[in-house]
């Protein structure tokens, strides 16, 4: 068996640094974060398109709202507000394959259609695929955004006007959209992940990694949630809205007094 080895931090009595670069010499003041997080991640010096380019998929995924990820994170710092990095996690924990890591299911399709021999037929019979299993297509669709969505417009055309992007995945992405639109006889939007799987391959970035930006996004958006809860708290809100609208159904008694046991 190997030996473990890491690559990506060394500490000293007197410095540190991160992977082969001086941290207080070097990074600290020179370097933004998201230039040093790429580094870290990719292993390489980030060029200035990948800066680009992840900083607007971070924004992009930052704020959603309402979402699971942020009612889990409000009402899990209600129950403890002692513990700002429990609720942050509990809403983290909601990035999945249904909300915000869905461009790493998207992901594995551009792989597909990239690398296939002829890709516009691989883009049809993945098209097909999910038609006929009736499952959701991930990077495709959204229930408020119709007929497009205006963050994949917006990221696909930032990437699209790099001259420093190969273009693959962009390629790729267009002709899994063009076969869907004909395959569902409808024109269906290119979501905001969707968008974002095409970007971050683009520049590199792993399929298997791609969940880890949007938790990163989606963290700072969360503790800002936090931080207007904890100047108009809605957590008990949602709880005892959720206790009124969902009636109980079994021979028991309902207690039905707006907030349950404390």
């Amino acid at each position: 068996m190997n030996t473990p080895e890491t690559r990506l931090c060394a500490h000293h009595l007197t410095g540190m640094s991160y992977r082969d670069v001086d941290l207080v010499e070097d990074l600290i003041g020179k370097k933004s974060f998201t230039d040093v997080m790429i580094m870290q991640i990719l292993g390489r010096e980030a060029r200035p398109v990948d800066i680009r380019i992840v900083d607007a998929v971070l924004v992009t995924l930052m704020e959603h709202g309402m979402t699971p990820s942020a009612i889990a994170t409000r009402l899990i710092y209600m129950s403890a507000p002692e513990n700002l990095q429990g609720a942050v996690a509990s809403g983290l924990m909601a990035v999945g394959s249904q909300f915000v890591g869905t461009m790493e299911n998207c992901s594995r399709l551009l792989d597909r259609i990239r690398q296939a021999a002829d890709g516009a037929s691989e883009a049809q019979a993945i098209a097909r695929e999910f038609r006929q299993s009736r499952q959701a297509l991930p990077g495709f669709g959204h229930h408020l955004h119709k007929p497009d969505d205006p963050r994949s417009i917006k990221l696909l055309a930032l990437a699209e006007a790099e001259p420093d992007l190969p273009g693959d995945s962009l390629k790729a992405l267009r002709l899994l959209a063009s076969a869907v639109n004909a395959v569902y006889g409808k024109h269906i939007t290119i979501n905001a992940t969707g968008a974002v799987a095409a970007l971050l391959s683009e520049i590199g970035v792993p399929t298997a990694l791609m969940r880890g930006f949007a938790v990163i996004s989606r963290a700072a958006g969360l503790v800002s949630h936090i931080a207007e809860e904890q100047q108009s708290p809605s957590g008990r809100y949602i709880w005892e809205t959720i206790d009124h609208a969902i009636p109980y159904v079994g021979k028991g008694k309902s207690h039905q007094n707006g907030g349950g046991a404390s």
